[in-house]
């Protein structure tokens, strides 16, 4: 067993005295498709191999106790009393929460959990928490619910109590993950595909700003209300209901002067961000892997420029990739405003890759680089 999975049974034991299933729930990256969950776009998501740890049990009683490591505190509440509290007991509370609003007779429980996803980091450290409880409490509940539901219930229960209005594409990789696998989601449709991720001869390595991206802070949710002002000009008195109906995405400028410039600048992005995103998974399952890169460098810029969910930091990160030959694609991942950046590097230049960015990086904003070198793999799951 994973010897952070073994650390959080051993602790939960010393806590509880009861022995406690423990579960493994993953971060995911993003290949491409970015902000374009909740605009009815296309999405390339995989699991990863790190994630987020649980021990939970029940514990015959109406209270429900949870001890994040990471945090290092405590939380319990009556099942009668479940309510926001704030921070990370939101993510957690919202799951429960969620199974009560379904009819499902809840029962106490104990829970520890602990992740090796740095928080903030882009890698949705939120939809692991939230997936790995709720995938826990079906287990032990017998609630019956398959993975497309528990994906679809970890959704919601992040718009209510931490009220970030997400996109599906983090909890549907969360779940529905495979090892060595990429999935191609149709955000609209809810419709996916699975294909092989051959990246013969290249690695992805994440490079860690090292500012942690707060998505609550509103201007997520702004994005996506300015996506839905410009939908709304369009669809006025068109056969246009979604931003997949903008074909070819030039015609978006047929609405320039019909809209905000920031809607307008939120709506370009998109547009082209779904036709980069299906055009990407045809080259990458033609194992074209220059041209993907560059389309990932496109995004990048559309992040930057259009969506404006960049900062100086990525910005600089990306621009150091673009200068390195064995960088064939990079771009910001994730919500944005921090967070990481996704790059895939030639494996024989990996270690040199990292070496010179953490200098760069140091030297030109003093602060410390991260770097990861992530892998794909299974969905959430009892271990």
């Amino acid at each position: 067993m994973n010897p952070l999975a073994t650390q959080v049974a051993e602790i939960f034991r010393e806590q509880s005295g009861l022995e406690p299933s423990v579960y493994f729930s993953p971060g995911r990256i993003n290949l491409i498709g970015e902000h374009v969950d909740y605009n009815d776009g296309f999405v390339m998501p995989a699991a990863i191999d790190k994630g987020v740890y649980y021990a939970i049990a029940l514990n015959d009683s109406d209270t429900i106790r949870f001890y994040s490591i990471d945090f290092d505190e405590f939380f319990s509440v009556e099942i009668s009393a479940i309510a926001k509290a704030g921070g990370w007991k939101d993510y957690v509370l919202a799951v429960v929460k969620e199974f009560e609003l379904l009819g499902i007779q809840l029962k106490g429980f104990d829970c520890v959990f602990a992740g090796d996803i740095p928080r903030g980091s882009g890698l949705s450290s939120s939809a692991a928490v939230e997936g790995g409880l709720a995938f826990a409490l079906n287990d032990l509940l017998g609630t019956g619910f398959d993975r497309l539901q528990l994906a679809l219930l970890c959704q919601r229960a992040e718009h209510n109590f931490p009220g970030v209005q997400c996109g599906i594409m983090d909890q549907f990789a969360n779940m529905m993950g495979k090892k060595d696998k990429v999935i191609l989601l149709d955000c609209q449709a809810m419709h996916h595909v699975y294909f092989p991720l051959q990246l013969d001869g290249y690695s992805i390595v994440l490079l860690n700003s090292k500012l942690p991206h707060s998505l609550v802070a509103g201007e997520y949710n702004l994005r996506r209300s300015q996506c839905a002002e410009g939908l709304a000009v369009m669809s006025a008195g068109s056969k246009v209901n979604g931003f997949r109906d903008i074909v070819p995405w030039q015609t978006i400028f047929d609405y320039k002067d019909t809209m905000s410039e920031k809607a307008f600048k939120r709506c370009c992005y998109v547009v082209q961000e779904i036709d980069r995103a299906e055009r990407a998974s045809q080259l990458l399952q033609q194992k074209d892997l220059i041209a993907f890169g560059e389309l990932m460098f496109e995004t990048h810029r559309g992040l930057s420029e259009l969506y404006e969910v960049s900062c100086k930091e990525l910005d600089f990160l990306v621009s150091l990739a673009r200068a390195k030959k064995e960088v064939v694609g990079a771009r910001l991942m994730g919500g944005g405003f921090g967070g990481c950046t996704i790059n895939i590097v030639k494996n024989e230049m990996v270690e040199t890759f990292i070496h010179d960015s953490t200098i760069a990086y140091k030297n030109a904003l003093d602060i410390e680089l991260e770097a990861y070198r992530v892998q794909t793999g299974d969905g959430t799951r009892k271990l």
